[in-house]
């Protein structure tokens, strides 16, 4: 499966904000070195987050199951699409030793979508979560799981293994859809997290991106849509351009207008916000968890 090239090229110089080092640290050698060995794969790496060298030197980071390869071409990812390989199934217990090993106290799990799976992958999901709970079992997990295509047999799977907090990123506005998520759908999505909410009453969080050409009124109604479904839990970064074949960076918002959809999220009632350029779903999430 191939990505499209986007007909806007312009490419912009990234302002004095986005800037960050190169990863380094006896704590993020640590931990790349126990991953590796154990053949698992992090979105910190494969979604190339300009967070890793904090998160890692911090002992916390995002595991990716179900393999690296996406049925879906979502235009702002990237973590490679394709047809995935066999599934794993001795992954489970790899992630659970791992997550002993860097002795973490909260864990971030998610994965690629498996689509061309009839249950999207969501059996391996429960295994990892519940072989992650036998190996260690004061740390708290977060669930950062796709949408597995709407299908209530399979996100029950998920959720009833009562993860800690229950992720499922919206991304962005919905009349962007089409270009951002266009395998994905936007109410499918708040769905979701509303059944989760609802029906097991576990702790729900969501995120989006700017940047992509949406305007400010339709990040604060994406705000107003997560808050109508009891979303506890939301994160807002700026969205930039991993390769020259992914979508263009329409614009890089200011720290201010962040601050701006912070504000508005705290009035919304949100019970944790992260808001700022740099910030993606598992940022912080040990303090989310803590909160």
């Amino acid at each position: 499966m191939e990505r499209k090239s986007v007909k806007n090229k312009r490419e912009y110089q990234r302002p004095s904000w986005l800037k960050v080092g190169l990863p380094s640290g006896k704590k993020y050698r640590e931990l790349k070195d126990i991953i590796h060995t154990n053949q698992l794969h992090t979105v910190c790496e494969e979604a190339r987050c300009p967070n890793i060298s904090e998160c890692w030197a911090a002992g916390t980071g995002t595991i990716m199951i179900l393999g690296d390869t996406c049925t879906r071409s979502c235009g702002f990812c990237a973590i490679k699409t394709g047809r995935p390989p066999v599934l794993d199934k001795d992954e489970p217990k790899r992630v659970a030793e791992s997550v002993r090993l860097m002795r973490l106290k909260h864990v971030v799990i998610t994965s690629v979508n498996r689509d061309e799976l009839k249950d999207g992958g969501a059996r391996i999901w429960a295994e990892t979560i519940t072989e992650i709970r036998k190996a260690n079992p004061t740390a708290t997990i977060e669930a950062l799981i796709p949408d597995f295509q709407g299908d209530n047999e399979a996100i029950d799977l998920v959720l009833e293994t009562k993860p800690e907090i229950l992720n499922h990123n919206i991304e962005t506005a919905p009349r962007l859809y089409p270009t951002v998520r266009p395998q994905a759908k936007y109410h499918r999505s708040l769905k979701l997290l509303d059944y989760a909410k609802k029906t097991y009453g576990l702790t729900t969080k969501s995120g989006l991106m700017v940047g992509f050409g949406e305007s400010n009124d339709e990040v604060r109604e994406v705000l107003k849509d997560l808050r109508s479904i009891d979303c506890d839990i939301v994160t807002i970064g700026q969205y930039l351009q991993p390769t020259k074949i992914h979508l263009s960076v329409d614009r890089y918002v200011s720290p201010d207008e962040f601050e701006s959809f912070k504000r508005t999220a705290e009035s919304l009632g949100f019970k944790h916000i992260q808001s700022a350029p740099l910030v993606r779903s598992s940022y912080h999430a040990e303090l989310q968890i803590a909160k």
